[in-house]
């Protein structure tokens, strides 16, 4: 996937995984690979910055296989976000979809 999509995208796919759960770092990596290609070091910056921006806050879970995980969670802030996003996501898409449709006429 060209880079500068994966990034216009990959916020949203972020607050999306962990509104329907929450998630450890390294299991949302897992997660957001299935859709887009990333690695740690793409998706625990973005995890702070969300985290600094209210949209997700985090807590610690003890682990059976060694220290204790951090676990993201979407706040209200974070929903709305994700929501905005969405709405951006669906007209951008839309707008491109139709322009492609109409040229290749």
């Amino acid at each position: 996937m060209n880079t500068q999509f994966k990034k216009g995208v990959l916020e949203l796919i972020v607050l999306i995984s962990i509104s329907n759960k929450d998630m450890y770092g390294y299991e949302l990596v897992l997660e957001v690979s299935k859709i887009v290609d990333v690695n740690e070091g793409t998706i625990y910056p973005l995890l702070k910055r969300l985290t600094n921006e209210k949209y997700a806050e985090t807590y610690l879970v003890e682990s059976t296989e060694g220290p204790s995980r951090k676990y993201y969670k979407i706040t209200k802030l974070g929903i709305d976000r994700m929501n905005e996003l969405e709405s951006i996501w669906f007209n951008f898409s839309k707008a491109v979809n139709d322009f492609i449709m109409e040229v290749k006429k």
